[in-house]
Parts: structure tokens; C-alpha cells; sequence
């Protein structure tokens, strides 16, 4: 039985160029296409794909929105991304969204194919880029956690306050804690943290979301 193929992407250039070559498939029949999430949506009731292939940044609602939408609703359907952006705001959000693989649009085609048929079988298949990104995202959210767990929980009390551009005397009064209390926790933190002021401190929790 053939793969039934839906594309996603917001520039018909790069569907109409993945139809002509999904064209050579025997076992690849692309039933229909989507220029952004809502779309997708739609078509994914319509016309129940195997596949989809998925691309992130599109207009109304991006890819891994729909991503994440497709595999509550329709858990028999596999999302593939299928995209230029490489970045851990995009890898992250798509995996944890559901997405079975994660390719970049300078993959071989054949390569893609092999992609398609591994996600048909349940197996995860990501660009090579994308699983050494992965691997140094994974190791940096360890350091991170490690740096997190380090902190005392009055400590983490005073980061929070911190994060939220307190000054010193507003976290004593808000804890109810002395100044010179507040200024040891502060210098506890960084050297915990390894960060040279309460600016860094604060940017480097921003950024792991430590306290979302």
C-alpha cells in the first residue's frame, strides 16, 4: 500500500518541488498540502495522511502548534519536520510536540524517503545536524539543572526576587530577612551559579526557565 504524504509548508515553491519528486515514489502518494498550521489541520481531517511533513515558522499557526495538535487529535498520523531552522527554540518545542523526525530542507532526497518509511515504522530519524545540537542541548540543560540544584531553597527565594529586577531591600522586605542576609544569599548564588553579577544570574534562569 502506498504512504499517503501531506505537505506542509507556506511556499509553494518548496511543495510543488517535494510533489514532482514524491512523483518517482511508487510508494509515496502525496494526497494533498497545507500552507500553514490551521490548514494542516483541515487537511489532516480531510484527507488522513500516514505522514505529514512539516515545516516550523508559517503564518496563522506555526508548525509545531500543529504538530502538537495533530498528535492529540489524530494519534495515528506521524508529523515529520521538515524545515530550515535549526535552532533550540525550534528542535526543542518540535520533539516535545511529537514530532517522529526532524530533518533539515538541504537533506538528500532519498534521504527524506528513507525518513518517511522509518516513521512508518515507528523510528525516530533526525538530521545529523539536529542530533549534535541535541547532544550539546542535552549536556547544557545538565549543567544547568546541576547549578539549579546546587542553590539552598531560601537561595532559589532569592533568585526568583531577583529575576523580577528587585533591588537588595526589596527582597529583604518581601522575605523578611535582613539586607546583609540578602547580600550573602546574592554572593552564595553566583558563586554556585558561576555567573559574575545578579544581571547574569537572572539571565541565565530567564533562559532555562527555572522558575516558569
Amino acid at each position: 500500500m502506498k504512504i499517503k504524504l501531506l505537505i506542509v509548508d507556506d511556499h509553494l515553491i518548496v511543495i510543488n518541488g517535494l510533489k514532482y519528486y514524491f512523483q518517482t515514489k511508487p510508494n509515496i502518494d502525496v494526497v494533498g498540502y497545507a500552507l500553514n498550521g490551521e490548514e494542516a489541520l483541515q487537511q489532516v481531517e480531510a484527507v488522513n495522511p500516514d505522514i505529514v511533513l512539516m515545516d516550523i515558522q508559517m503564518p496563522h499557526m506555526n508548525g509545531i502548534e500543529a504538530t502538537k495538535q495533530i498528535v492529540q487529535r489524530f494519534p495515528a498520523v506521524k508529523v515529520i519536520i521538515l524545515t530550515s531552522f535549526s535552532d533550540r527554540d525550534s528542535i526543542i518545542p518540535a520533539i516535545k510536540a511529537g514530532a517522529i523526525g526532524y530533518q533539515l530542507k538541504d537533506v538528500d532526497p532519498d534521504v527524506l524517503t528513507e525518513t518517511i518509511f522509518a516513521a512508518m515504522d515507528g523510528q525516530k530519524v533526525i538530521h545529523p545536524e539536529i542530533a549534535n545540537k541535541l547532544m550539546t542541548f542535552v549536556a547544557s540543560e545538565a549543567e544547568a539543572d546541576f547549578r539549579f540544584n546546587r542553590l539552598t531553597s531560601k537561595e532559589k527565594e532569592v533568585l526568583y526576587h531577583i529575576t523580577l529586577g528587585q533591588s537588595n531591600k526589596e527582597i529583604a522586605a518581601e522575605l523578611h530577612i535582613a539586607d546583609k542576609t540578602v547580600k550573602t544569599h546574592i554572593s552564595n548564588i553566583l558563586s554556585k551559579m558561576e555567573v559574575q553579577d545578579r544581571t547574569q544570574a537572572a539571565l541565565y534562569t530567564l533562559r532555562n526557565g527555572w522558575f516558569e
